[in-house]
Formats: structure tokens, sequence, C-alpha cells
């Protein structure tokens, strides 16, 4: 009779494991990607519960939707570098980008923002553009040299 059972074949032996493995290597072969990723991810549920932390949910309910709707997508953003970084790695200027609307938000966002709500949101900003800029330093260190 037959053998038909399905045995799993070993990947060492595709001709694109090595590549594979290499690309791997150099992407998370410095603990710099796990120096930038949780800052990231901290920052992004900063951002998302400052709100409720300052108390200016009342007061400013545009910048509250703003905030967590920004801490979110910088939290998934850090999710994404740790889950694939050799992809995400390249939407790094998106924190930056983020950043820098981090800081002029209270003024196009909000209505007539109080001194600690202006703070907030620009050490926020500057926080992730400094992380996005981290961020692009890492993927240019990591990047195939041609």
């Amino acid at each position: 009779m037959a053998n038909v059972s399905h045995t799993r074949g070993d990947i060492t032996t595709h001709p694109d494991a090595p590549e594979m493995r290499d690309r791997y290597a150099r992407m998370l072969g410095g603990r710099d990607v796990a120096l930038v990723d949780g800052p990231v991810f901290l920052l992004g549920l900063y951002c998302a519960v400052s709100p409720w932390i300052l108390h200016y949910t009342t007061s400013q309910p545009d910048l509250v939707t703003h905030n967590l709707v920004v801490g979110i997508a910088i939290g998934l953003l850090a999710l994404g570098f740790t889950r694939a970084p050799e992809r995400m790695y390249g939407l790094s200027w998106a924190m930056c980008a983020m950043g820098v609307w981090m800081i002029v938000s209270p003024w196009i966002v909000g209505e007539s923002p109080d001194a600690g709500v202006i703070w907030n949101n620009i050490i926020i900003g500057a926080l992730a553009l400094v992380l996005g800029l981290m961020c692009i330093g890492t993927a240019a260190r990591s990047a195939p040299k041609a």
C-alpha cells in the first residue's frame, strides 16, 4: 500500500531560507528595536488616556476624541513595529507626522485650550517626533546594503 500521509517538510532546505534568516537577523539583531517599540506603545497609551488623567474631558470634548484616536493609532504602529518590523519600519515617517500634528492640534482641534492641555500635547508630540526619528534611524541601519 502507498504511503499517503503528509509529513511536514523542513524549511531549512528551502532555497530562500538563508536570505530570510539573514534579513530577520538584521532587522532584529540590535537591541535598539526593542528599546524603541516599548516607549512608542507607552506613548500611544498615555496619549489615549491623557484627557482623563488631566481631566479636560468636559472642557475640550473634541480634543478628548482626538487624543484617543491618535493614541490608538500610535499604539497600533508600535504593535506593528513589534510584530512585523521589516514591513512596518517603512511607516516610521507616520510617527513623525503624528508628532508634528500633536504639537499643533490644541489650536486646530481644541477651543481655547488652557496651558495644561497645550503642554500635554506638545510633550506628546515632541516625544512622538523623537521616537519616529529613532524608528527611521533603526530602519536605515537595518536596511540591506546594496
